[in-house]
């Protein structure tokens, strides 16, 4: 009988260790955990045509010395043809000018590479806005 008893006690200590373990390990071990990036955006001044926005927790400092941040163009006339647009743009704040990455969500049917070329702004107050912001913001 007492050796029945022993190797039940045994055996309960067995399983109470294991799972003790178990809880331990579940408890310390680091979870991911993934967090969305909230847009934080930041407006330039205003045109006849809308307004422009850019997200300054998109900001990338890129290798060859441009800047490409995500903008959003809000049209002052919404309708079903004019709606907010999403661009991911690259800035160089040397020649001030920009080309566009993406126009919009979807990145992989966009029709825009990213091998467009600069372009100037030629005088469009809401990108102009959006460079100037840009090039003297300081994270």
């Amino acid at each position: 009988m007492g050796f029945i008893k022993n190797n039940l006690v045994s055996k309960l200590k067995k399983l109470f260790f294991t799972i003790g373990l178990f809880f331990i390990i579940l408890v310390f071990i680091p979870t991911k955990q993934v967090y969305a990036l909230s847009p934080e955006w930041v407006r330039v001044p205003s045109s006849k045509y809308g307004e422009q926005v850019w997200d300054k927790k998109s900001i990338q400092r890129k290798k060859d010395g441009s800047i490409r941040v995500i903008s959003k163009f809000i049209p002052k006339n919404k309708n079903q043809r004019t709606q907010d647009i999403l661009y991911t743009m690259d800035i160089n704040c040397f020649e001030k000018s920009f080309r566009d990455v993406t126009v919009g969500t979807d990145q992989l049917n966009n029709p825009l590479n990213h091998k467009s070329d600069w372009q100037d702004p030629s005088g469009d107050q809401l990108i102009l806005g959006v460079i100037s912001q840009v090039c003297n913001y300081k994270d």
